[in-house]
């Protein structure tokens, strides 16, 4: 499969701090309490992402399992809020740009995508906006995710077009703790 559009906070580690003591970037980690208790009180695995924290967790039975930081959608556009479901996983997946139509293989380092695909959105109305360099506009459909990213100073920041950036290692570490129809959570 190949996809068309890409996506970011702290460690994968349970409530740890930041991974890399480098990152210019330390987040106040989200306390469970913090949360919303129909959030917490969610039977079985799930998955929360709180995009002004840039920080996507994994609950089980109201147990935080791990934290990852992340990367989300800049201004215009944001990573869409809501309820959603893994409904895809892809491991080292093929990105097509999505105005020029070049494919770009898996492991390239063209490739916004690394190693890992976990498709949570597809939206077919299009997208127009400016993106941080130069206004684009996008017809048909453009799917939203989470993956990896070669571009690891970007976690942490609202960089992407929407998609959810990853460290790499990360999220190969996600990909193996869900599966398909895991339930996901988006709050401003």
């Amino acid at each position: 499969m190949v996809l068309g559009f890409s996506f970011l906070i702290p460690l994968a580690s349970s409530a740890g701090p930041l991974e890399d003591p480098d990152h210019p970037l330390r987040p106040h980690e989200i306390q469970l309490k913090e949360l919303p208790k129909e959030i917490t009180n969610k039977i079985g695995r799930h998955l929360v992402l709180h995009r002004s924290r840039r920080q996507l967790l994994l609950l089980e039975q109201g147990k935080l399992l791990v934290r990852y930081p992340v990367a989300v959608g800049m201004a215009g556009w944001d990573t869409p809020a809501g309820r959603y479901k893994v409904l895809e996983k892809m491991q080292n997946p093929i990105w097509i740009h999505p105005q020029s139509g070049e494919l770009v293989a898996a492991g390239d380092p063209g490739n916004p995508l690394g190693s890992r695909w976990i498709g949570f959105q597809c939206d077919c109305l299009g997208r127009s906006g400016f993106d941080g360099e130069r206004f684009v506009d996008i017809e048909g459909c453009t799917s939203s995710g989470f993956h990896g990213t070669p571009h690891r100073w970007t976690v942490g920041r609202a960089v992407s077009h929407g998609c959810v950036r990853f460290f790499d290692e990360h999220i190969r570490d996600l990909f193996e703790k869900v599966q398909r129809g895991t339930p996901i959570t988006v709050i401003p």
